[in-house]
């Protein structure tokens, strides 16, 4: 089984893989980007929703004196 020659390979092998990476490498950047965009989004709306909704002290406490 060693001994026998190897199958041939496609002649295109090389171009069609490099054509699948660079596919490939080009959807992980897309989904990346979509993903960083939408933690911004995410971040940007819980701050203002935060800053809106967060109770506002009603009673401040005097400066305290004597110590």
């Amino acid at each position: 089984m060693l001994d026998a020659p190897h199958p041939p390979a496609p002649p295109d092998l090389a171009e069609r893989a490099m054509e699948r990476g660079k596919r490939l490498l080009r959807r992980r950047r897309l989904l990346h980007a979509a993903l960083w965009t939408l933690l911004g989004v995410a971040a940007a709306a819980g701050t203002v929703l935060a800053v809106h909704y967060w109770p506002q002290p009603t009673v401040i406490a005097p400066p305290m004196r004597g110590w």
